[in-house]
């Protein structure tokens, strides 16, 4: 984003005045006011940073700027992220676009969002409730940087609310009822896709929002479906919704196990899904009963874990195994922070929230999916618990990423996203069918002007 042209930058001048003499003490003195004003400006630019995400190459309060040829200055803003959080983020409301009521409780309304909100897919309430009460949000949509669709099509079609194809038809219905995203052709609109499937739970989605900023867990680029609907110029990938009951302070339904009382050396529970790394680390178990646990969990039956059960079993081991399933991510990565067990990614094309941010060598490891055998629990075994107790202790410094809190907490995972969304705002906010007049004013290939389109609009 370009600031405004200063035309008040101070001139350069080549004249002299004579100065009075400069003593050393006043040296002295200039020097210690320097050092005083870096310490303090530093200071204060990192306090306003949320907890445990601070950029890892901070910049200074200092802008760029080229001169232009009127003598002025264009400044550049801030490096990335900026110095503090400067958005506004219109949230579009369930009455005021036909079908987006459809797309949040089904065709007849039947689904409540509450019943939306538990399990892993649960982030498509949350950061839709979060956004409701942020104080970034604005009901302004003339003065918005970003819109905001809610939308829990994954739950919806879930509990059987929509079928595939409905949801194809109800999204395109919502997107021709709206102005502005006909304007930028989609370029200033979040959509938020919690599951593995990505925003291909939208089939049309490559023609309609390929433009769009997707939240996603899932960055994979080698999906079923031949092709990645995540884009790393534009989309932000969120971690998964980890329980409430685990992430909220003081009051966790599993407490960690000291290193010295975990029976395991390392576990993985999941389903197999005729994956095959989960099939190899089920048939490790079995060869290593001792090192690894890794039973086949199942929906239901006597084998079903209830969820205290599967956290007390996550909690028993120093490593919690991370294998890839239906896509490349997986909830066990950072529910296992909360155990405070160090995860090991079996999962090459994972991509991971925030990694401007957080250096996850710190705080996990990566292991090649090719080499799942003895030769992972020889290497998980060699490790010291002084040097698994630091990487614990730096995961537990970040764990407040992964919860998604009230902006009143001091780090979530909500005052990430707000980060990388504003890097993600853009002033290009044209489509292909929009155009722009010697007066500034945006038109339509008709000529119509912007205040004036009226829905439903044509989509490509």
């Amino acid at each position: 984003m370009l600031g405004s042209v200063n035309s008040k930058a101070r001139p350069y001048s080549a004249q002299h005045h004579q100065q009075p003499l400069c003593t050393r003490k006043h040296q002295i003195g200039a020097l210690l006011l320097v050092a005083t004003t870096v310490f303090f400006t530093k200071l204060l630019d990192r306090s306003s940073l949320p907890c445990s995400f601070t950029p890892a190459d901070p910049v200074t309060a200092s802008r760029s700027s080229v001169h232009v040829t009127n003598g002025g200055d264009l400044l550049w803003p801030h490096r990335g992220y900026g110095p503090v959080i400067d958005l506004k983020i219109y949230v579009y409301d369930e009455r005021e676009i036909d079908g987006l009521k459809a797309l949040m409780s089904g065709r007849d309304g039947a689904i409540d969002s509450t019943s939306c909100l538990k399990g892993q897919w649960g982030t498509q309430v949350k950061i839709h409730r979060l956004l409701q009460e942020s104080r970034f949000r604005t009901r302004k949509k003339e003065e918005a940087d970003l819109f905001f669709v809610p939308a829990y099509a994954k739950c919806v079609r879930m509990m059987g609310g929509l079928n595939d194809k409905e949801i194809n038809q109800t999204y395109v219905k919502v997107l021709s009822q709206m102005p502005y995203f006909r304007r930028s052709g989609g370029r200033d609109h979040i959509f938020v896709f919690p599951s593995g499937a990505g925003a291909h739970l939208f089939r049309s989605w490559a023609k309609f929002i390929n433009r769009s900023i997707i939240l996603t867990p899932e960055g994979d680029r080698t999906d079923k479906k031949d092709t990645s609907a995540f884009d790393t110029w534009k989309d932000i990938i969120i971690p998964g919704n980890v329980d409430d009951g685990m992430t909220t302070n003081g009051a966790t339904l599993v407490r960690p196990l000291p290193l010295s009382k975990r029976k395991y050396l390392a576990n993985y529970l999941g389903r197999a899904q005729g994956k095959a790394g989960r099939l190899k680390l089920i048939e490790l178990s079995k060869k290593f009963p001792d090192k690894l646990e890794s039973p086949e969990l199942k929906f239901s039956g006597p084998d079903k874990l209830g969820k205290i059960d599967y956290f007390e079993h996550l909690r028993n081991a120093k490593f919690c195994l991370a294998p890839r399933g239906e896509s490349s991510w997986t909830l066990r990565f950072y529910e296992s922070f909360f155990v405070e067990c160090v995860p090991v990614i079996l999962s090459d094309e994972v991509e991971l929230p925030f990694q401007n941010v957080v250096d996850y060598t710190q705080i996990s490891i990566k292991w090649p999916s090719t080499r799942i055998g003895p030769e992972l629990l020889q290497y998980l075994e060699s490790i010291s618990d002084e040097i698994i107790e630091g990487m614990i202790s730096r995961g537990r410094q970040v764990r407040c990423l992964w919860a998604y809190a009230s902006e009143s907490a001091s780090c979530s995972a909500m005052h990430a996203i707000l980060w990388e969304l504003q890097r993600k705002v853009r002033l290009f906010h044209q489509s292909t069918e929009t155009f722009w007049l010697h007066d500034g004013s945006i038109v339509n290939r008709d000529g119509v002007k912007f205040s004036d389109w009226r829905p439903p609009m044509p989509l490509p």
